[in-house]
């Protein structure tokens, strides 16, 4: 066993569920281990000014007040990239504050951006073991944060619904995930989502149209209160045909080189309502069932709403609770054993499961074939179905999967 004495508990990038049972598990498993243990406040901001600054030692009492199933983070954010830090001493000034301070390793939860920082102080000497954390989903790993945010897209998507029903609305839920789209998809899964567009699939707008054309209409035939809707659940890295994302953010990009995305779901209705407005069947269908108001109601109204940071906020679903402290207790174990530059992949039995950060952090996709079986289902994807072709595997054991 590596002598640890003291170990620093950083988490970075965006807020999830998820993060305060890391650093529980992680000042839990230091305690049992007899080793002390302190947050260092606001991720690789704070790491940077370290000398400058007191780090909260975690001792038993402290550890109580930690609440695991409240979202965000007690240790606070920062999007810092530290090599583009214009500081040429920066390493140095770190490891400088970490002797200081007595700290000899580090447990940093964050996703793919605060993962290759992980590599990046690795290769500078500086012991860190990761534990992964991103609400999008698209690490090779699972990450805390995602089983949380897909609830809250399912049930804010969900209640969503009865304005929908209420005003005969087609509503476009907007939601985060950048340039993958798992928690869009399996959110809007869970939600009953009509169609669900996600960046893996370029979305062709007369599909969408023709699609929330047919449902819409199904349903407002067959209600017998001239009641209808179509709920859309639409990732914010949504790409058109020709492979473009589209954002109204023009303020350019963060620390880490990435586009701020945002005002998809405009984008969306903008599409929907030309193709609408084009097509002169709606008026006979709303005549038809009374609904129709020359000048005023012509079309169904099409609303977006952007749920936000809602999705990372809250509470934190009792999976991302116990999976938090499997990183946190695990990664404790892995750096008091003198394992480093790994991310925590999961406690099963008495095995701590683990791979190398930077094979962690290579970003994964939603896997097209799946989509195919929800098309089956009827679920519309912004593109025309594809046939779904089953394979059949007879499995012994057993079987552990999550996403």
């Amino acid at each position: 066993m590596s002598e640890i004495r003291k170990l620093g508990v950083i988490t970075s990038g965006g807020d999830c569920g998820g993060l305060n049972a890391v650093i529980n598990g992680a000042a839990r498993m230091a305690h049992h281990l007899g080793i002390e243990i302190c947050l260092i406040p606001n991720g690789y901001a704070g790491l940077y000014n370290l000398s400058n600054l007191t780090p909260v030692i975690i001792d038993s009492a402290r550890a109580d007040r930690i609440n695991s199933e409240v979202a965000g983070s007690e240790a606070g954010h920062s999007r810092v990239k530290i090599s583009k830090i214009q500081d040429p001493d920066k390493y140095e000034k770190i490891k400088a504050g970490l002797k200081q301070h007595g700290i000899d390793g580090l447990i940093i939860a964050g996703g793919d951006d605060t993962g290759s920082v992980v590599v990046d102080l690795i290769t500078k000497g500086i012991k860190c073991v990761h534990v992964p954390k991103t609400m999008d989903l698209d690490l090779q790993t699972y990450s805390v944060g995602g089983d949380s945010t897909i609830n809250r897209i399912s049930k804010f998507t969900a209640d969503l619904r009865t304005t929908g029903l209420t005003h005969n609305r087609a509503l476009i839920i907007e939601v985060f995930g950048r340039y993958a789209g798992h928690t869009a998809f399996r959110g809007g899964i869970g939600a009953d989502a009509d169609c669900i567009l996600i960046p893996e699939v370029p979305v062709d707008y007369e599909v969408v149209y023709n699609h929330f054309k047919k449902t819409y209409i199904n349903r407002l035939l067959s209600s017998d209160v001239k009641g209808s809707t179509y709920i859309i659940v639409a990732a914010e890295g949504v790409k058109d045909k020709e492979g473009q994302h589209f954002t109204d953010d023009t303020t350019g990009q963060d620390s880490f080189g990435h586009k701020r995305l945002s005002g998809v779901g405009k984008y969306i209705r903008e599409h929907l309502e030309y193709f609408m407005k084009k097509d002169p069947e709606w008026e006979d269908v709303l005549k038809k069932e009374g609904i129709f108001v020359q000048g005023i109601y012509e079309y169904p109204e099409i609303r977006e709403v952007s749920l936000g940071h809602l999705v990372r906020a809250g509470e934190t679903s009792s999976y991302d609770v116990t999976f938090g402290k499997q990183g946190g207790g695990g990664a404790v174990l892995l750096i008091t054993n003198g394992i480093t530059g790994v991310t925590v992949v999961g406690v099963e039995a008495e095995v701590v499961t683990y791979i190398p950060t930077q094979e962690a952090i290579k970003q994964r996709y939603v896997d097209i074939n799946e989509i195919e079986f929800y098309e089956c289902l009827g679920v519309c994807f912004g593109r025309d179905p594809d046939e779904y072709h089953p394979k059949f595997e007879k499995q012994e054991g057993v079987i552990h999967r999550y996403m």
